[in-house]
């Protein structure tokens, strides 16, 4: 009798982690991040303090879990865009794909930029990023076998390091659609390789 329990228990912390998330979300949204506290957050998402500093020990390990919840959202949007009739060309994913980060980093860009200063070469060891890698990689060297699609993956996600793209941003004056174009052009040559 102690399983339905122990369901039930795991589905209400599942609920609270997304109450609190959310909230961090909204909390960010509204005041930025230097108004960010664990106890604020417990407020806005209606939970007891306890509960988010169980779950998330300090402020970092908060930022780390809106990162990875983040990623998987983008991870899913991705995926059913892949698998959408007519299946897009190596090309088409690649597009979608480097869109779709230039878009989760701007959505990001607080949360990356505290992640960096944190740990600033981190994100080269940390599981999105590889992901990321080996997701390029594998469109790069479907687009255009023979190259070195894993230096071409290096490269292709070396726009989104929260330093540079905040710079771009902010003291250049870019806007993301220039970003995007940037990044068009770089596939555009990497596709052309494969067609000499």
């Amino acid at each position: 009798m102690t399983a339905p329990t122990e369901r039930a228990e795991r589905a209400d912390a599942a609920r609270n982690r997304l109450r609190i998330l959310d909230a961090a979300r909204r909390l960010l949204a509204a005041d930025g991040f230097a108004e960010l506290s664990l106890d604020a957050v417990a407020k806005e998402a209606g939970v007891g303090v306890g509960t988010v500093y169980r779950r998330f020990q300090h402020r970092p390990g908060l930022v780390y879990a809106l990162i990875e919840d983040n990623e998987a959202r983008f991870q899913a949007s991705f995926a059913r865009y892949c698998a959408t009739d007519g299946a897009p060309s190596a090309r088409d994913r690649l597009r979608a794909f480097l869109h779709g980060m230039a878009d989760l980093v701007e959505d990001n860009r607080a949360l990356l930029l505290l992640a960096e200063a944190s740990a600033p070469a981190g994100r080269y060891r940390s599981a999105p990023f590889r992901r990321h890698h080996e997701q390029i990689l594998g469109m790069v060297a479907e687009l255009a076998p023979g190259v070195d699609a894993a230096y071409l993956a290096d490269l292709l996600l070396m726009p989104y390091t929260p330093g540079l793209f905040d710079f771009q941003r902010t003291e250049r004056g870019w806007d993301v659609a220039r970003i995007k174009r940037g990044l068009d052009t770089l596939i555009a040559g990497i596709a052309a390789t494969a067609e000499r």
